[in-house]
């Protein structure tokens, strides 16, 4: 899988989101995603490759302390959230 490329991140009053078009949700069609500072940090190792659940885990074990299965139930989550989102591609 792979961050889709036509969506970029964007600081924002103090933070970092991904800004998505449509969804009627606000007047102007705009949704916005705001991430922490470890899913903009997953964001900018992965962005521009694919990637696997796995990768995404072992990413999140080199920079935290965390275990290898906590690291891949919380990789699952963060790449479903952004599935859910459409910025996730197959």
């Amino acid at each position: 899988m792979k961050l889709r490329e036509d969506f970029k991140v964007r600081e924002m009053a103090g933070g970092h989101v991904i800004v998505l078009p449509g969804g009627g949700e606000t007047a102007d069609g705009t949704r916005v995603v705001s991430l922490n500072l470890s899913s903009l940090y997953l964001w900018e190792k992965l962005r521009e490759r694919e990637f696997t659940v796995a990768d995404v885990a072992l990413l999140l074990t080199e920079r935290y302390e965390v275990d290898a299965e906590t690291a891949r139930k919380d990789a699952g989550r963060w790449i479903a959230d952004l599935s859910a989102c459409g910025i996730v591609e197959e």
